[in-house]
């Protein structure tokens, strides 16, 4: 019996075990209101190599891998307005060229030197970082920050305020999501950026800075807390959930949980020290008993459970005085250094108006601010100048991430006479595939947009077998015999699962993997009609020797060709067809094109 026969026997019997009878990928989906439960860690080095991980999966979602170049904030400060024990001023800045974000800062009264700083970013209530009542108010908060001595700096969530050149919910047409343009990457990014400037500041310690926020200001607390290491303690409230993840754009962004959930990114803060507050009256009423352990238990793999902490408000979704307080007694002792600090007693309700807060009655925009087309057309300008200056290796790193790939270590199959079906170990995912005889030293996976009945009958695979190759014939995810009825999920699918386009290339891979395995002489990938566009993807990211047989000549790279014939959220932003093409033909790749 050769090797190669050998190998097939073995995977038919032997791994039958690993192989579900329906492709997990088409149950039901996760989405914003699925129970999740946290991955347990038994060491502390299997969470950092997770921790990697996950922060990477946060910034490629957020289309912000690796980070973008930080052009001039060119601060403007005006308006400067004391009052008792603090003053507040106006502030603008240029997060992105021709965009500008709306904020204020708050001060405490008198000479201020290295002080401790918070940053604040605001959730979905109707007024942004001006709202104030009694269930929830920014300027408030900063306010009374500022009366304990720290500086406050509060900002507008997209679309809000002071920050309308682009509305706050967007992203959702085929060419933002190739380019991954969304409230998400842009809050994001302002937070970042908001960081910059409030670390540069005379005033601030850039080794004493918080950020809280509630409600989706709370995501925005959780996701720079979790990308940037700046950020030395944290204060998400009313937010950080096993019930719920978030139901705004802003919240949600493809591949953004993709095999996680709040409570790992949350977890990321881990070992600063974070304050979660909840309330009895929202989705997070079971933090203190659920939510909190499991985070919990992260921090202890630091030998720093007592870094985390919990405090649940009796109350329906807030930020009110109750929930600042608890916050404001957690920044002292982790900010200030009290040893046992006690909250202060916030004065008598201040009414706080537009008029002393927001810029547009004030100041318009600079000249040359960007509409909405302009800021996301600058998006795609950044992208497409950063991607002129990474290596072959960067970009095939980059494509891989925007589709969610990954190369199997292990390929378990079961079947017999040449009838497979593929699948990686833990995934459940199924891929037939039927091998056609010839040379076992010379394979050839043939992939056809109809699956393999369609490839079967293709001129092409006809004249590899006349050529003597041992042929694969794969179905890749959703044709040939892997069609099956799918579960579509909630309108942030892709926020928890891959697109239908990104499966196939990752099966693809799968097929590929697994004839690696069998030691051929020569390995060739052979992409029939629309199917050019999976195999020439999968065979730039493949990290193997691969003949490539794929005629893109057809297209060009625009984002109608993505979005009607591969679309895969990201992959624009990624470098797209030219990115493979270069990947293609660098010198030290793997891969070749072959002669068409």
């Amino acid at each position: 019996m050769s090797r190669f026969k050998w190998l097939l026997l073995v995977g038919a019997v032997s791994l039958f075990a690993g192989i579900l009878h329906q492709d997990r990928r088409n149950a039901a989906a996760a989405g914003a209101n699925t129970h999740v439960t946290m991955r347990t860690y038994a060491t502390l080095e299997e969470w950092q190599t997770r921790r990697v991980e996950l922060r990477r999966q946060i910034l490629v979602a957020a289309g912000l891998y690796p980070l973008p170049v930080r052009t001039p904030l060119n601060p403007r400060r005006f308006s400067r307005v004391r009052h008792d024990g603090y003053s507040v001023e106006r502030v603008l800045l240029e997060t992105l060229p021709g965009y500008y974000l709306g904020a204020n800062l708050y001060l405490p009264a008198g000479a201020v030197r290295h002080a401790p700083a918070v940053l604040i970013p605001h959730g979905h209530w109707k007024h942004g970082r001006v709202e104030d009542n009694p269930s929830y108010s920014v300027p408030r908060l900063a306010a009374n920050l500022a009366r304990q001595g720290l500086v406050a700096f509060a900002w507008d969530m997209v679309g809000y305020n002071d920050t309308r050149q682009t509305r706050h919910e967007f992203g959702s047409t085929g060419a933002e999501e190739l380019w991954d343009y969304g409230p998400l990457g842009l809050q994001l990014w302002n937070s970042i950026r908001a960081l910059d400037f409030v670390q540069s500041l005379a005033e601030v310690d850039p080794a004493r800075i918080a950020v809280t926020g509630a409600s989706g200001g709370a995501t925005q607390t959780m996701l720079l807390s979790a990308i940037d290491d700046r950020v030395t303690v944290s204060a998400p409230v009313a937010m950080i959930s096993a019930y719920f993840q978030g139901d705004c754009s802003c919240e949600n962004a493809p591949g953004l949980r993709v095999g996680t959930n709040n409570l790992e990114i949350a977890a990321l803060m881990a070992p600063r020290p974070m304050l979660l507050v909840s309330a009895t009256g929202d989705w997070t009423r079971h933090v203190p008993a659920e939510e909190f352990p499991e985070i919990q238990k992260i921090y202890a793999l630091y030998g720093k459970a007592a870094n985390v902490q919990s405090a649940q408000i009796h109350a329906r979704h807030n930020y009110n005085g109750a929930s600042r307080s608890a916050v404001y007694r957690f920044l002292q002792q982790y900010l200030i250094g009290n040893a046992d600090p006690h909250p202060p007693v916030e004065p008598e309700r201040e009414v706080f108006t537009g008029q002393d807060l927001l810029i547009s009655p004030v100041r318009p925009l600079p000249p040359g601010a960007l509409n909405g087309a302009g800021v996301f057309s600058e998006w795609r300008r950044q992208s497409s100048q950063e991607n002129q200056t990474l290596d072959a290796q960067t970009l095939r790193e980059r494509l891989a991430l925007a589709m969610g790939v990954t190369w199997p270590g292990k390929v378990l199959t079961s079947g017999e006479d040449g009838d497979l079906v593929l699948t990686r170990p833990g995934e459940g995912d199924r891929v037939p595939a039927v091998w056609l005889p010839g040379d076992a030293e010379r394979v050839a996976i043939v992939i056809h947009p109809d699956g393999s009945g369609a490839a079967r009958g293709a001129a092409e695979t006809r004249d590899l077998q006349h050529d003597g190759y041992r042929v694969l014939l794969v179905d890749a995810y959703q044709t040939g015999r892997a069609r099956e009825s799918r579960h579509g999920g909630d309108r942030f699918y892709l926020t928890y699962q891959h697109s239908v386009d990104a499966s196939r290339v990752q099966d693809i891979l799968t097929a590929l993997a697994y004839a690696h395995s069998l030691d051929p002489a020569e390995l060739r990938l052979v992409g029939l009609d629309r199917a050019a566009l999976w195999t020439t993807f999968a065979a730039a990211v493949a990290p193997v020797p691969v003949i490539l047989e794929a005629d893109t000549a057809r297209y060009n790279g625009t984002d109608q060709e993505f979005e009607r014939d591969f679309f895969v959220p990201g992959i624009q932003w990624a470098g797209g067809l030219e990115a493979a093409r270069r990947v293609l033909a660098s010198p030290a790749r793997s891969s070749v094109v072959a002669p068409q």
